[in-house]
């Protein structure tokens, strides 16, 4: 287990994966929960406070759109659920190794070299993934 979680935590979890990235695969909604665990570990810029992965679910400012989606409503599958409990137990998948930010972005153009002045990691399908500078934050992995 890399961070503490209860199981409705897992549950919000499985919901975000899935609200944020159905369309891309298991491997996307991988990815989307690697952000979120590294969100609920790295201590530093504007996730200093964020201990909890509902904390991290539902930050505000710098949430995830994905919770207004009504893909984020209902409850998750058992594959959602199994997902969600590969990244708690430290799956990790590049390009969202280390991210601590994820966008699509519109369709036609590519990903920014910079997302919130962190350096771009790497491209899933239809998401662009982002990385804390080197000291900035602890090493999340």
């Amino acid at each position: 287990m890399v961070v503490k979680y209860t199981q409705k935590e897992k549950e919000l979890l499985a919901r975000l994966m899935r609200a944020e990235a159905v369309g891309e695969g298991d491997l996307g909604m991988l990815m989307v929960g690697n952000v979120g665990v590294n969100r609920v570990l790295a201590d530093c810029l504007t996730f200093k406070d964020i201990t909890t992965v509902s904390q991290m679910i539902y930050q505000s400012p710098g949430g995830f759109s994905g919770t207004s989606s009504s893909l984020f409503y209902g409850n998750p599958t058992d594959k959602e659920l199994q997902l969600a409990d590969r990244v708690l137990r430290g799956e990790y998948y590049y390009p969202a190794t280390n991210a601590l930010w994820f966008y699509a972005p519109k369709k036609g153009t590519s990903c920014t070299d910079t997302w919130w002045d962190q350096d771009f990691a790497g491209k899933y399908k239809n998401h662009c993934f982002y990385k804390p500078d080197p000291g900035i934050c602890k090493e999340l992995h």
